[in-house]
């Protein structure tokens, strides 16, 4: 059975967040708010919980997976950028940005594309999910709130807690989101192009 937990999206109580770290130190799976979405996430070390994240949205080792991290920094020792490619993120975050980017050795074969060894980032403009992140002290692995067979994520914490409250060992309740999908930008191998426009303006690259 899931926990519940109600934290304040603009002022998030430090011991809720405390609290849901612990649990995905522990192994669990929980959903969390982004700027765009709701999402699922877990440990990226902890296989068995990456394993139910993918069991619950039905995806395989051909989608490209996503680390959440708090700031430039994190995100250069889990990926390999081009001058080009680290200004263009440094411009653009926090937002509504996913990059794909080469990974480092930081980052768990498994959670690397399998063909092209790239891994999807994010700094999401969202207070809870950076307290999360620099709490944690290290990347989320994070997945989009969509169920098999819908084209947007669930907006509603009680409707995620309603679906798969078996499933999950906590929902962090911040409201309605109104699913948005983040602009993707490919920058691995050295280039530099938009693969997916969503809620993300890049004037750089018009």
């Amino acid at each position: 059975m899931a926990q519940y937990f109600e934290i304040h999206p603009d002022n998030p109580q430090p011991r809720l967040i405390h609290q849901a770290v612990e649990i995905i130190r522990q192994g669990g799976v929980i959903v969390y708010p982004t700027d765009t979405s709701y999402a699922l996430a877990c440990h990226i070390g902890d296989k068995p919980a990456l394993d139910k994240i993918c069991r619950i949205r039905q995806l395989d080792n051909k989608h490209n997976f996503t680390l959440v991290c708090e700031n430039l920094a994190q995100v250069s020792n889990f990926t390999k950028m081009g001058n080009d490619a680290f200004r263009l993120i440094k411009s653009l975050i926090p937002g509504p940005f996913t990059f794909i980017l080469d990974a480092t050795r930081e980052v768990p074969r498994r959670l690397q594309q399998a063909k092209k060894k790239t891994v999807g980032i994010r700094v999401p403009d969202c207070k809870i999910a950076l307290m999360l992140v620099k709490e944690l002290g290290e990347p989320l692995f994070t997945s989009t709130m969509i169920l098999p067979g819908e084209d947007e994520a669930l907006s509603d914490p009680y409707d995620i807690r309603e679906k798969l409250e078996h499933e999950l060992d906590l929902v962090i309740d911040a409201g309605i989101i109104e699913y948005q999908p983040t602009t993707i930008i490919d920058c691995h191998d050295n280039q530099i192009e938009i693969v997916r426009q969503g809620a993300g303006h890049a004037p750089m690259l018009d």
